[in-house]
């Protein structure tokens, strides 16, 4: 199973949305990370794999009509397995 990999390309002013996206991804799968003790190495193995092909088909996702819609449904599925939402800073929140 190939290790994910986060991009380290810069932002693109031409894909803002598919950038922002691919940063909440990586942000779920560090949290991923952090709770790896917690989790069977195949369920991590699963979720993994999961978030790889997400990562690569972003672009085409983000291209659709209902991106924003599909993305959104997407991110809450990982949430429910990282907890990220749970995480998150209240004071960072707008």
């Amino acid at each position: 199973m190939p290790r994910f990999v986060t991009d380290s390309r810069p932002i693109s002013a031409r894909h803002p949305i598919t950038e922002f996206y691919r940063e909440e991804f990586i942000k779920h799968h560090r949290c991923l990370q952090q709770q790896r003790p917690y989790y069977s190495e195949d369920a991590i193995t699963d979720v993994e794999a999961a978030l790889t092909r997400i990562m690569s088909q972003l672009e085409h996702l983000c291209a659709k009509d209902d991106a924003d819609r599909v993305v959104s449904s997407l991110l809450k599925k990982f949430d429910v397995v990282t907890g990220l939402s749970a995480w998150s800073d209240p004071k960072h929140t707008h």
